[in-house]
């Protein structure tokens, strides 16, 4: 069994690293398309590696776009590409992503691996504050309940902002898919236990995770994969 990148060590909330392992062995990395298995492996040399998303959460983002035919979806937070991959070897051929990061050299790392893909037609990468953008599609009310799927890997402090918007463009039925929603665990540790450079994460995430558990807005689920991802599902 092959031993696990140090991405995939820190991804984990599993309490046994061996457990953890054995769950990517036998049911995700089987059935990872070999591209994405491509730029997991370019994304591992990244000094920012742990940015990426966690292939275990990836499928179950695969999962859900299937299940609801998604055609349209945004994504906030890039990094390399891995889940924006993911997304456009998912939907259909004439399905569309608004991509939104303000780093383009990442992304770039990873373009390749799209373009080998054969899936670039797909991706709309805009280089840019994501609240920005989010204002400027509202603004045109044809953009307004039309997505059917949003994935948000980006700047904790802003989640709840991002939230708003979405909730306004995502159409009734459709899902925002929120990362990193246990913060490396932190989340249930006591503040002085947490790693000073991971409190103010913390901090956003607590906070976000209240507001989210009082929106009935959404039906949620919060999923233990990778660093912990929230399913909301627009009512």
């Amino acid at each position: 069994m092959a031993s696990l990148s140090n991405f995939d060590d820190c991804k984990g909330l599993l309490q046994s690293q061996e457990l953890y392992e054995y769950v990517l062995e036998t049911a995700v990395y089987p059935r990872e398309p070999e591209v994405l298995k491509e730029l997991r492996a370019i994304t591992a040399n990244h000094p920012k590696s742990l940015m990426a998303t966690a292939p275990d959460a990836g499928q179950q983002i695969a999962l859900l776009l299937k299940m609801i035919n998604a055609k349209k979806t945004i994504e906030i937070g890039v990094f390399t590409g891995y889940s924006l991959l993911l997304t456009a070897l998912t939907i259909p051929q004439d399905g569309k992503i608004t991509a939104i990061d303000m780093n383009k050299d990442t992304y770039e790392m990873g373009l390749p691996v799209i373009k080998k893909a054969g899936v670039e037609h797909k991706i709309n990468f805009i280089q840019s504050l994501a609240l920005t953008v989010l204002d400027e599609l509202l603004e045109n009310h044809e953009n307004r309940g039309s997505f059917d799927f949003a994935f948000v890997d980006a700047d904790k402090v802003n989640y709840q902002k991002y939230h708003e918007r979405l909730w306004q463009l995502l159409k009734v039925g459709g899902i925002i898919v929120y990362d990193n929603t246990l913060w490396f665990g932190t989340v249930a540790m006591p503040e002085e236990s947490t790693k000073e450079e991971l409190k103010p994460g913390r901090l956003h995430t607590i906070e976000f995770n209240r507001f989210l558990a009082a929106d009935n807005r959404f039906q949620i689920s919060q999923v233990p994969l990778g660093d912990g991802i929230t399913i909301c599902r627009r009512l």
